[in-house]
């Protein structure tokens, strides 16, 4: 898992490219109507994944793939951060450097990934 903070007023997709440098070749990237730049999809292919991304309305043509029931999976993701907002000190924000809310992130969401290993 990789994580970055971006300020409030920035695009995702201003960090997605740094994140996708550490991507693994051949994943899937399952991502929301406002990453659905070309610029984008072309990256996450040149790093040797697909993408499934819902064309958003703004787009004249609708050529490229999309698998809904693959889509639905991304509700995880969303659930995810949900649970990580369950932590006042993430929701509130009380860290005051990037570095070290990003570091109570990184804590937070281990915290979730070892509770939710452990019932697997």
């Amino acid at each position: 898992m990789h994580l970055a903070i971006t300020p409030g007023q920035a695009h995702d997709l201003t960090a997605a490219r740094d994140l996708l440098d550490n991507s693994v070749a051949g994943s899937i990237l399952l991502a929301d109507k406002s990453y659905d730049a070309d610029w984008f999809i072309d990256l996450v292919a040149s790093h040797g994944g697909a993408s499934n991304i819902p064309l958003h309305g703004r787009r004249k043509n609708g050529d490229r793939p999309f698998d809904r029931e693959l889509y639905k999976l991304r509700n995880l993701i969303e659930r995810c951060f949900n649970r990580l907002k369950h932590f006042r000190r993430i929701a509130t924000r009380y860290e005051k450097t990037a570095r070290n809310y990003l570091a109570i992130t990184a804590l937070a969401a281990l915290r979730l990934h070892l509770r939710f290993e452990s019932t697997a």
